[in-house]
């Protein structure tokens, strides 16, 4: 198995995971997205966030991915995290692989806070926040309405570098070093 940066191309192995999330509470979306959609999202996250997959023999297994927390200035040393695995590649070790390259990336962008919203109940999200060292810092009660019924979210939150003074801007994705990038893929 292989820890890669997504392509456009990948949309349609990307679709097919979300797709047996859609119906579920996990997002709230309420309609599949096509997948030109999808590889818009993919081109609009790699402008300033990594987007990863993991594939084993051409087959995406899942995909993770930053994006801002809030779109205040103030915010921008923080990124929120999305991570999908494909039903069958779960317990693995695939999205303790995937998170690990992703929040060494955003690190050496220079975020300094990664987020997790995460619906709850979601036994398997919330174990791997807490197994990546992520803490919980609260939660939404009857936020969002899907599946029949209102939801619930928690979010966890990590730190990844010190917050010790101004900051240095971030760098944008495309602006790391290939060997910075290869490195944190392994």
């Amino acid at each position: 198995m292989i820890i890669r940066t997504a392509t456009p191309k990948d949309a349609p192995g990307l679709r097919e995971i979300f797709l047996h999330y859609i119906e579920k509470p996990v997002t709230f979306l309420y309609e599949m997205p096509s997948e030109e959609d999808i590889a818009w999202t993919v081109v609009d996250i790699l402008r300033r966030y990594p987007y990863l997959v993991a594939e084993e023999e051409g087959k995406i297994l899942g995909y993770a991915y930053a994006h801002p927390l809030r779109e205040y200035v103030a915010y921008g040393w923080d990124a929120e995290l999305t991570i999908y695995l494909h039903p069958d590649a779960t317990g693995r070790g695939i999205g303790s692989r995937l998170y690990t390259a992703l929040m060494e990336l955003l690190r050496l962008q220079g975020i300094k806070n990664a987020y997790g919203c995460v619906t709850t109940p979601n036994p398997a999200s919330e174990s791997l926040h807490r197994k990546m060292g992520f803490a919980y810092v609260g939660g939404f009660h009857q936020t969002g309405y899907k599946s029949g019924k209102w939801q619930d979210v928690v979010w966890f939150e990590k730190n990844l570098a010190p917050c010790d003074g101004p900051p240095d801007p971030v760098r944008p994705f495309p602006q790391l070093e290939e060997e910075e990038v290869a490195q944190a893929l392994k």
